[in-house]
């Protein structure tokens, strides 16, 4: 990295740290430079874009062992603030800090996010359905697995649609996940858990401190 480079990327640690606390300066330059070798490998490296979906998948797969192609495509878009296909260096920053270190408040917006597949704010009946059949472990058995499905979704509503409209909204979801944390990864996995967290964390800050 020559001076120039290194002294654009301080300065935008700086601002990154103060945009996204759960970060210090340094944590947030090693997530840059973690950003940069990631870009080096990337087979398409268009200018000033950033990661495309087949790269993040791969690190949420490689590093996080997330297998759910349509959760990890939500978690993409949900790193993807401003919609054109690439996560650039602050939706990179500002997605981990989420993704790794967020608070309950944080992550409950982050999975409705996630979660809400179309995006018209709320998590219907199909949504949950979809999710759900993606999510379980497929089985062999005699019975028609969609029924069993359907059954968890009526059982979802029972507990977390506080308004009765089947549906649930931010607020049904928000209410839910406080009473029962739990509830939060309800349709699948997309957080990290507490030991691919350590692992990642320990090898993305140590790139600043080996170099």
């Amino acid at each position: 990295m020559s001076a120039l480079d290194r002294k654009s990327a301080q300065k935008l640690a700086e601002a990154l740290s103060r945009q996204h606390q759960h970060f210090d300066k340094s944590e947030v330059e090693s997530l840059i430079q973690l950003f940069n070798v990631l870009l080096e490998e990337q087979t398409d490296r268009r200018v000033g874009t950033g990661l495309d979906r087949g790269k993040l998948r791969s690190i949420l797969h490689k590093s996080f062992g997330m297998t759910d192609d349509m959760i990890m495509d939500r978690v993409f878009r949900a790193f993807d603030k401003d919609n054109d296909s690439y996560v650039n260096i602050r939706e990179w920053v500002g997605g981990l800090s989420v993704f790794l270190r967020g608070t309950l408040d944080e992550k409950i917006k982050y999975c409705f996010e996630v979660y809400d597949l179309n995006g018209d704010g709320y998590i219907s009946r199909e949504e949950m359905f979809h999710m759900l059949k993606n999510s379980l472990i497929k089985q062999p058995t005699e019975e028609d697995p969609d029924e069993g499905i359907k059954d968890l979704v009526e059982i979802t509503l029972k507990k977390m649609d506080h308004d009765h409209d089947s549906r649930l909204s931010f607020a049904d979801f928000e209410k839910a996940v406080r009473d029962e944390n739990l509830l939060l990864e309800a349709f699948g996995t997309c957080l990290p858990d507490a030991k691919s967290i350590l692992a990642f964390e320990k090898r993305a800050f140590q790139v600043t401190s080996d170099s």
